[in-house]
């Protein structure tokens, strides 16, 4: 059997009490554990990059691609069990030992993992108490500087069967943690001992006062050393790949920020929350995001009908929404919504440039236009765009047909029906849809319709779709086109050249995308207006520093501006078509 030996960071699961737990109701006990794998634990691996590589009766072991996404998947978990388990008896409440360690591990052909990297994660769980994670030395040293933790140091421990006594440290979540004590004070002249720190208690308290006048109050989200941020996405589900690119296209951003010492000492910290690009979750992620990890903004948030939530959300309590993956008109509103701005141009503009592409360039006529559409206000914000295209172009907008499927579903047989039974011949697809249904819909049409030209707005997720497309083979890829938001990642424009290094840097592997190109491109906008709000911003200044961006030049090929009356910081909408190899090419629009 084949091997792979590598450096691993391990997050070691178990139930504590399991026994006694399934002993006085077994039925109840396996509901809620089925219960917390699908709606808590399973949701944060995915969003923290982890990989189960088994389940173990009541526990789990799990692999991460860092120490940090390790531990703030274990920390989440920990503050996710804590909420569930409030207002229970003790004798009901489901709680875990978690054990982290960062070493030499095994990887077997089917993907299970051996070594000593393992086996002293599951002994660090062993000796972790209820509620608590355990980590090694090895791993607190790759997480000791990212992360605001108060830790206890447990010094060496020998751990069962393993040759040499492990440092330990101990986090207990949602409790007051402190270090091992120092030595204890001489007994002799104690009353000095507490005038003096008194007395320091009493200046430190003059100072606070001082301070919250010059500064303000506590600002949420932001610490001394941190400013965090949240974003609501996919991170599984049919739209998985949208929302996986523009949380790594944010985070290489942060990290190429962070690296260079932050904005004013303070790092930059993307939490993510997975809401699987359904609006009945959003309510949720955008509540977790706000109440539970006290994010200052939001960015990078995906999708349309997801929007829906969570803009009234973020409007209501007066926090920034930047950013999004979405072109939909509900965040472009005239006079724009004081904390929402957006990098990219609209969906009215995307798919204006396509139709005015196939009726300038490709020389057909309106009505020789359909459309293929998502159910849902994604779909209706693309439909609209072609609508006004086409009757800026004197064509009869209520001859336009629109092919629909339902979201989150590549249940396309009915659009692609539709589409045969017509009777006026169709000779160009505008899609508004996500990558898989934009495929399936290729895959059924593309035979009968060989000359057909399909285009796509940039949601599609331009490196999923061809890399579906390709699947299906070279000609159900060769000339289809994307409108995008940003230039071609093939480009030379110096914002490409240097996402593209930051990008080898910090997520070696991981291939230039135009969706994680937005994401890059949108945080580095916004941390740009943070840079002008001063040392101590608050949305407010925020807001106002972002609002005096003017003709700003980050190396697209066009200026980045906003204004109070216009929170869209690029109109532009570059062209690409696909050729039999997979690869977008620049395509003139116009």
């Amino acid at each position: 059997m084949a091997e792979t030996r590598k450096l691993a960071a391990i997050v070691v699961s178990d139930v504590v009490g399991y026994s006694r737990l399934a002993g006085a109701d077994e039925e109840r006990i396996l509901a809620r554990l089925r219960a917390l794998r699908s709606d808590l634990i399973d949701p944060t691996i995915a969003v923290h990059n982890g990989r189960v590589v088994k389940h173990t009766g009541d526990g789990s072991i799990v692999e991460f691609r860092s120490v940090v996404d390790a531990m703030r998947y274990a920390i989440e978990v920990q503050n996710g069990l804590v909420e569930r388990n409030a207002g229970l008896p003790p004798e009901r409440r489901i709680e875990f030992r978690i054990g982290i360690h960062l070493g030499d591990v095994v990887e077997e052909s089917d993907g299970d993992l051996m070594g000593d990297g393992v086996n002293i994660a599951a002994r660090l769980e062993s000796v972790a108490a209820p509620g608590a994670i355990c980590f090694s030395e090895d791993a607190y040293r790759q997480v000791k500087a990212r992360l605001d933790l108060a830790v206890s140091d447990l010094g060496p421990i020998r751990l069962k069967n393993i040759a040499e006594p492990v440092r330990v440290y101990s986090l207990q979540v949602g409790k007051t943690v402190r270090g091992r004590p120092a030595n204890p004070a001489v007994p002799k002249r104690r009353s000095t001992f507490v005038l003096l720190v008194a007395g320091i208690i009493a200046l430190t308290m003059i100072a606070g006062g001082a301070w919250y006048f010059l500064r303000g109050p506590p600002v949420r989200g932001m610490t001394d050393n941190e400013i965090r941020f949240g974003i609501s996405a996919p991170f599984t589900g049919s739209a998985s790949e949208l929302g996986n690119q523009m949380k790594l296209g944010i985070e290489t951003a942060f990290n190429l920020i962070n690296d260079g010492g932050g904005i004013n000492g303070r790092q930059l910290r993307l939490v993510a929350a997975d809401d699987g690009y359904e609006p009945r979750r959003t309510a949720e992620t955008m509540k977790q995001l706000y109440e539970n990890q006290q994010v200052f903004g939001f960015i990078g948030n995906v999708g349309t009908p997801t929007a829906v939530v969570a803009v009234p959300y973020a409007l209501e309590h007066r926090m920034l929404f930047f950013g999004a993956f979405t072109g939909a008109d509900l965040l472009r509103r005239t006079p724009p919504d004081r904390y929402v701005f957006n990098y990219r141009a609209s969906y009215v503009e995307e798919t204006d440039a396509a139709v005015r592409y196939l009726v300038k360039v490709r020389h057909l006529r309106p009505e020789q236009i359909a459309v293929f559409a998502q159910h849902d206000a994604f779909g209706d914000a693309g439909f609209d765009g072609v609508a006004k295209a086409v009757r800026a172009l004197q064509g009869d907008e209520g001859a336009i047909v629109r092919l629909d499927y339902e979201r989150n579903t590549v249940d396309v047989d009915n659009a692609a029906a539709r589409l045969r039974g017509l009777k006026v011949p169709v000779e160009a697809v505008v899609i508004v849809a996500t990558y898989r249904a934009a495929a399936k819909f290729i895959e059924k049409t593309r035979d009968l319709y060989p000359t057909m030209i399909y285009t796509n707005v940039s949601f599609v997720g331009s490196t999923a779709l061809a890399y579906e497309l390709m699947l299906l083979g070279p000609r159900y890829a060769n000339g289809v086109v994307v409108t995008q938001v940003v230039p071609a990642i093939d480009s030379y424009a110096s914002a490409i050249l240097k996402y593209k290094t930051a990008l080898a840097k910090y997520f070696p592997g991981a291939p230039p995308d135009y969706v994680s190109l937005e994401g890059y491109v949108a945080a580095r906008v916004l941390l740009e207006g943070v840079q002008r709000a001063g040392r101590h911003p608050d949305t407010e200044r925020l807001v106002e520093g972002l609002e005096t961006l003017r003709d700003f030049d980050m190396g697209l090929g066009t200026p980045i501006n906003f204004s109070p009356s216009d929170h869209q910081g690029s109109h532009k909408v570059w062209g690409t078509q696909l050729n039999d190899h997979g690869r977008y090419q620049p395509i003139d629009l116009e």
